[in-house]
């Protein structure tokens, strides 16, 4: 335990976005296509509502945090606008440096491009923020025949 004197509490391991997360026959976790962007295409001026689906992985290590815990990921928009939050209970047990981890798709509805933030708090006390940018291109359809 001298290792852990400076450190209180949990350890954050991972938290990232990606397109798939595989639990490995040996009980390896393989991250697939990490993304911190997403480029929306449409064909108005304006980006129309869409669903993004994705998934995030959230990964810690307990440190000397024992018990059950409460995770929560709180997306803000571009503009500061809270959207809908995401919580979950887990359990923090075993040696120090194992600890709970978690690989959740997610269905994403959003209305504006920019840059998203992912607040992951444990316990209600902020551990870090994930950064989500979106951005909208028009795609212009070719007139046939010109």
């Amino acid at each position: 335990m001298a290792e852990q004197e400076n450190i209180s509490g949990h350890i954050l391991h991972v938290a990232t976005f990606c397109e798939k997360v595989l639990r490995e026959a040996d009980g390896v976790m393989s991250l697939i296509r990490m993304v911190d962007r997403f480029n929306v295409f449409g064909d108005t001026e304006e980006m129309a509502p869409v669903v993004l689906s994705f998934m995030v992985y959230i990964s810690f290590k307990s440190g000397i945090l024992r018990g059950k815990q409460r995770i929560a990921l709180r997306p803000k928009s571009p503009t500061g606008k809270d959207l809908p939050a995401m919580e979950f209970p887990v359990l923090f047990e075993g040696d120090d440096d194992r600890g709970p981890a978690m690989g959740f798709q997610v269905n994403w509805p959003i209305e504006e491009e920019g840059l998203f933030w992912w607040d992951l708090y444990l316990n209600e006390e902020l551990v870090t923020r994930m950064p989500l940018r979106v951005t909208y291109q028009r795609m212009r359809t070719p007139i046939p025949g010109a």
